[in-house]
């Protein structure tokens, strides 16, 4: 008895045939997709050079200067002769004497010779002398900065008792506060001496000096325990109401 199915129309008969030959197809198209080149279809410039676009260069034409030699030396000078005239004088030769002493000469003894001593004008600053001058009533004062406040304050107290300040008001200056910067010096016996004064007047500068000397005479300022001369320094101010 025969099978009614036909063995032909089976449909995996041959699909290992139509495998392979799909298979070798799309490898081939695949290959000849990568490898596939186009081009533009632009003119594509390979840089090639126009001769009849360069302008001919002009080439200066150069003319070689012709450097004249240099000029002869001038001929050597000829020295005169010179005469050679005889020294008919006669040189007197110097002759010096010994100085050294001979063993029978006597030695004059020499006395002892003086020596003064010179006084030198010494100043030294009033903030680093050792002992800085004194103001009469300063004596019990036991360090330097302490002597050096109680002048400062004896000074001050003795400047506003003394100057006029009505000297001002006649000047006719404006209201407000002026400034006098004073300096004096100490020397070696406690004197107040070349005194200055600066001030916005003259005859405020007079009155300054005037003041000044009126100080009284101070204990001399000592350096390594030998008086020396002193310069102190201080401002003045006032103030001018109206």
């Amino acid at each position: 008895m025969e099978p009614k199915k036909n063995r032909k129309a089976e449909i995996g008969r041959n699909s290992s045939l139509y495998f392979a030959v799909s298979l070798l197809l799309i490898l081939t198209l695949t290959y000849l997709t990568i490898n596939y080149k186009s081009y533009a279809k632009d003119t594509i410039d390979i840089g090639q050079l126009d001769l009849d676009a360069l302008e001919e260069e002009e080439i200066p034409i150069t003319n070689h200067e012709v450097i004249p030699p240099p000029p002869p030396p001038p001929p050597p000078v000829v020295p005169e002769e010179i005469e050679i005239v005889e020294d008919e004088k006669e040189i007197e030769e110097t002759v010096i004497e010994s100085t050294e002493t001979d063993q029978e000469e006597e030695i004059v003894e020499v006395e002892d010779v003086e020596v003064e001593e010179v006084e030198e004008d010494i100043e030294v600053p009033f903030h680093i002398i050792e002992n800085v001058p004194v103001f009469p009533g300063c004596e019990k004062k036991k360090t330097n900065d302490k002597k050096r406040q109680c002048m400062s304050d004896k000074i001050k107290k003795f400047i506003n008792k003394k100057f006029n300040l009505d000297l001002a008001s006649d000047l006719g200056l404006q209201s407000g506060r002026y400034r006098i910067s004073m300096m004096f010096t100490i020397d070696e016996k406690g004197n107040v001496v070349n005194i200055q004064a600066r001030g916005p007047d003259p005859r405020l500068d007079k009155e300054a000096k005037r003041v000044l000397g009126l100080l009284p005479r101070m204990l001399p300022g000592k350096q390594r325990g030998r008086p020396v001369r002193v310069p102190y320094a201080f401002p003045l101010t006032f103030k001018v109401d109206d």
